[in-house]
């Protein structure tokens, strides 16, 4: 476990002694250090990760297979990635270092768009960066990428622009659609415009990467009524940061399309809630749900501005990430995928 601990207390030391800004001097050095030190941890691990074994497989597979008998299998962007990483005789840490990449670069770049760079960070460390980009690789870099459209949106970026970075992501995981429709109602400018750009590229995605697999999906997940262990535990993670926004929504320093964004996102996490107890897969909730996670990071990064000013109120916030990393790497059931941590590096 020391390299998650090492993460985690890189950026909560930095939570601690730097606020505000990181776009300069030993500020942005130290932070960019950070992100070299995710990509390292994620992108270069060895074993780790539930689904180690089937992206093994998946990269074996590659090895007979042409591109042609690749693409169709889904998720193309990713299956291009694997497929001519394999095609040229490069290790499987290629294609895992490529993804981690793309997702460090997202979150990266999503937490300095925030008030306390840090402490996002921080807050990312536990679940984002540890359980999701370290065990789900295909959907790890299309969150990254959904992470560069909300940075995109909170500076200002239409929706149709942020249509674009959704159409990215789900080369890497179809999954990312249902992003647009959280993005799709907090756009300032024209609100018939904003639907029917939503509207078209739905339409757009669903047929050209969704429509085939709606069965495997229906199989899978609803049919099969498998239930992903802790899905309750990881919403409820994103209904703390809801419940804040909403109990003090007006003091929040969101932009306002960025407070119709988070709107969204809080709703979403309470919703989602509620499919737990109505839709008879919870794992397809759970893999919904992961989109909603930006909003801790976006909510929690500024509780000790909105609450209670002062190194004490940061402090409670890195004693929950602390916790939130405490629990799952020690009582989580899935937890021994994790651990212990392996690395290229040293193998």
């Amino acid at each position: 476990m020391l390299v998650y601990w090492l993460l985690f207390a890189y950026f909560a030391l930095g939570a601690l002694l730097r606020r505000g800004g990181v776009d300069r001097g030993a500020g942005l050095f130290f932070f960019s250090l950070g992100g070299l030190f995710l990509l390292a941890a994620i992108g270069l691990r060895y074993q780790v990760g539930g689904d180690w074994g089937a992206y093994e497989r998946m990269f074996t597979m590659a090895a007979v297979r042409d591109l042609g008998q690749m693409l169709p299998l889904g998720d193309p962007a990713y299956q291009l990635l694997n497929w001519t990483v394999r095609s040229m005789e490069w290790p499987l840490w290629v294609v895992n270092l490529i993804c981690a990449a793309i997702f460090t670069y997202g979150l990266v770049r999503f937490a300095k768009v925030q008030d306390s760079p840090w402490l996002a960070l921080l807050i990312a460390v536990p679940y984002l960066v540890i359980v999701v980009s370290m065990g789900y690789t295909r959907q790890a870099v299309a969150i990254g990428i959904i992470m560069m459209g909300l940075a995109a949106v909170q500076r200002g970026a239409s929706i149709a622009r942020f249509a674009l970075y959704v159409a990215g992501a789900a080369l890497f995981h179809k999954s990312a659609v249902v992003a647009m429709l959280l993005v799709a109602l907090a756009g300032r400018r024209n609100k018939l415009i904003n639907i029917l750009v939503v509207l078209c590229s739905a339409v757009l995605l669903y047929d050209s990467l969704l429509q085939d697999s709606i069965t495997k999906l229906m199989e899978n997940y609803v049919q099969a009524k498998y239930s992903s262990q802790g899905a309750a535990i990881r919403i409820f993670m994103s209904i703390v940061p809801a419940a804040l926004f909403f109990l003090r929504r007006s003091r929040f320093r969101f932009s306002e399309q960025s407070d119709l964004l988070w709107r969204n996102f809080s709703i979403a996490a309470f919703l989602l809630a509620a499919a737990l107890v109505i839709v008879p897969s919870s794992t397809a909730v759970d893999r919904i749900a992961l989109y909603i996670l930006p909003l801790q990071i976006a909510v929690l990064s500024q509780v000790p501005r909105v609450f209670a000013a002062g190194t004490f109120s940061r402090l409670l916030v890195v004693l929950y990430a602390f916790a939130i990393e405490f629990v799952w790497l020690n009582f989580a059931d899935n937890a021994g995928y994790w651990v212990p941590y392996s690395s290229y590096l040293w193998m």
